[in-house]
């Protein structure tokens, strides 16, 4: 099933990945249309065999509580478990939302009800609970963006060398 929606993502999406390989933040722009995976049934019926119809009302029922304002769906972020407590996630988190701060764009999530601590000390607000039928329980969860934060993504393995204004000026000539 991954292999479905990584694909689709390199082409509706990004993915980001640490260097050392040991997380992985993968989402969608949903500030238009997009339309599903090449050949999704199919794919879903070889990938998940008896399970594909629960797969497909998940995503259902996922559909109906999701927002249809654009905004950047963050569909997975995963950390390997030897690098979890060592601030992997929220250094991911803290990437993610400087990227849609500067286009002032929400964001969304579905997460395991154990995780919301993190997202919320990132600017997430729990949404209604969804309980799937005979499964887990997900916690949707919305954050606003905060433009006023002026934040631009930082890649701090390559120190910027554009100096403030000249990226005032560079966004300005577009």
């Amino acid at each position: 099933m991954a292999v479905i929606w990584v694909e689709h993502a390199m082409f509706f999406g990004d993915i980001q990945i640490t260097d050392d390989l040991s997380a992985a933040a993968m989402g969608f722009h949903r500030y238009r249309s997009i339309p599903p995976p090449s050949n999704y049934h199919s794919r879903l019926a070889d990938a998940a065999g008896p399970h594909a119809r629960q797969f497909e009302l998940l995503g259902q029922l996922l559909t109906q509580v999701r927002p249809t304002e654009p905004h950047y769906h963050l569909e997975v972020l995963a950390v390997l478990p030897a690098a979890r407590q060592g601030g992997t996630g929220a250094a991911m988190l803290t990437h993610h939302e400087s990227r849609v701060d500067r286009i002032d764009m929400p964001s969304w999530t579905e997460i395991a009800p154990d995780s919301q601590d993190l997202y919320r000390g990132h600017g997430y607000l729990p949404r209604p609970a969804l309980t799937l039928p005979d499964g887990p329980v997900l916690a949707p969860m919305r954050r606003n963006p905060h433009p006023n934060r002026n934040s631009w993504p930082l890649n701090t393995a390559r120190p910027a060398t554009v100096t403030a204004a000249a990226r005032a000026q560079s966004d300005a000539q577009r």
